[in-house]
């Protein structure tokens, strides 16, 4: 290594900004370390989408004064909706701890924001800076190289996304499969603040998370999310990649078509469409999780496939999971051992943590739901609407002979067969997770 190399030689190198890599970039910081978190993008945030939320156990963990950010909404209404054609129903949970679980904001003022406090930390932070390759030594990867020159460090932690190019180079993971992974497109909407809270049911400070399933994503492996930030609302929906190449479907289009169903539509009338965005989303879950860790590097966040699809959990897994990281990249120094020995240490964390266990529990779920997708994403929300309206409708006819139409219709229109896969799946599910 020539004189000039030494000088850009840090002890840890971050590759991405994004909640992953700013986590494990602070970690190393607060331990006294030098640390470069490198970010393609001219700010970080810019190129950052995100579907959900960001929980306080996390963020808390990661900031202590995470109150500071620019927090958007706490979440106090978790609502769930099945759609069918024109009609919907809708399970609504709330917790009057407003500020208690999660939070709502806006991906391009939380990254800058949690820059901002890891350069306070001592992070330094280069964007507008690409990796174009690891560099590798004697079976070691020991920098990077980018398109000004190449940086050096003990410790590289990949925080570059779910298609990971860098720990695909290094061979921790294989091309990805489209079944793996969904396509996410999301609009923020503007609406003035008392619209939101009227049609929300919801007071300034408190938000909601809406996961919908059912028409229009007819007979697809996807579902819609609606957030609601302070004066705007993001709408979007997650589809499978699988089921986009194979039915040649634009997914922007499928959006246009999910925000025209009567119960999203009244939600968004009037808005403002001042963003769009699309992201991949990993799917594979624990059955598709790469490798962790090599000589002289580690995978964190969506690179590393940590995305929990049952509980829409990924924020989380991504800021702890680089924690870990960090924490693993902490422990090598202390040791001045970088190999797989001490850097195995980041996996155990992770499987002593929630982040692998809740990933084992719900290992086999994706799957079952993939192969039961037109029953338990299509037909059975539209069956509950139609019970729902027999239920609800007084029109001068006798109930009992609308009841036995429907279970008629229930049972011709889906054959025991059918029936009995579904139930199979069913018990696989539950029986899958209690386990």
């Amino acid at each position: 290594m020539t004189e000039e190399n030494i000088q850009n030689k840090v002890d840890v190198i971050v590759i991405g900004a994004g909640p992953a890599g700013v986590s494990a970039a602070i970690t190393v910081a607060r331990g006294g370390k030098k640390v470069v978190l490198v970010e393609r993008a001219n700010a970080a945030g810019a190129k950052n989408m995100y579907g959900g939320v960001v929980y306080t156990h996390a963020a808390k963990e990661i900031f202590p004064n995470y109150e500071d950010a620019p927090i958007e909404r706490y979440v106090s209404k978790h609502n769930y909706v099945l759609l069918s054609k024109d009609s919907s129903t809708e399970i609504s949970y709330k917790n009057t701890n407003h500020n208690g679980n999660a939070f709502v904001t806006i991906r391009a003022k939380w990254d800058k924001w949690c820059v901002e406090q890891a350069v306070k930390e001592g992070v330094y932070f280069a964007p507008n800076t690409l990796v174009n390759e690891l560099i590798v030594k004697n079976g070691k990867v020991c920098g990077i190289r980018t398109d000004v020159e190449d940086y050096f460090a003990d410790v590289v932690i990949i925080a570059d996304g779910v298609n990971s190019l860098l720990a695909k180079q290094i061979g921790l993971r294989k091309d990805i499969k489209p079944k793996n992974v969904a396509m996410g497109v999301k609009e923020v909407i503007k609406l003035p603040c008392e619209v939101i809270n009227s049609r929300f049911a919801l007071s300034d400070n408190q938000g909601c998370a809406m996961e919908l399933a059912g028409a229009p994503l007819k007979d697809l492996f996807g579902m819609g999310i609606i957030y609601t930030n302070k004066d705007s609302v993001a709408v979007g929906i997650g589809v499978s990649l699988d089921d986009l190449k194979e039915k040649k479907l634009k997914p922007y289009e499928l959006l246009d078509e999910f925000k025209k169903h009567p119960f999203v539509a009244e939600l968004i009338e009037g808005g403002e469409v001042v963003e769009y965005s699309a992201h991949l989303i990993p799917e594979g879950g624990y059955n598709h999780i790469p490798k962790l860790y090599t000589n002289g590097a580690l995978v964190v966040g969506d690179a590393a496939g940590l995305v929990n699809n049952v509980h829409f959990e990924g924020t989380n897994l991504a800021m702890l999971s680089g924690k870990y990281a960090g924490e693993t990249a902490l422990d090598a120094l202390e040791r001045n051992d970088f190999s797989e020995n001490t850097l195995c240490l980041y996996k155990k964390k992770l499987e002593n943590s929630f982040i692998l266990k809740d990933l084992r529990t719900y290992k086999d779920v994706v799957q079952i739901l993939l192969g039961r997708t037109s029953s338990f994403l299509n037909y059975y929300p539209a069956k509950v609407n139609e019970f729902f309206e027999i239920f609800t409708t007084a029109d001068g006819v006798e109930k009992q002979g609308k009841f036995r139409k429907f279970t008629k219709d229930f049972f011709r229109k889906r054959s025991l067969a059918e029936l009995f896969k579904d139930a199979v799946a069913g018990i696989k599910l539950i029986f899958g997770v209690l386990k």
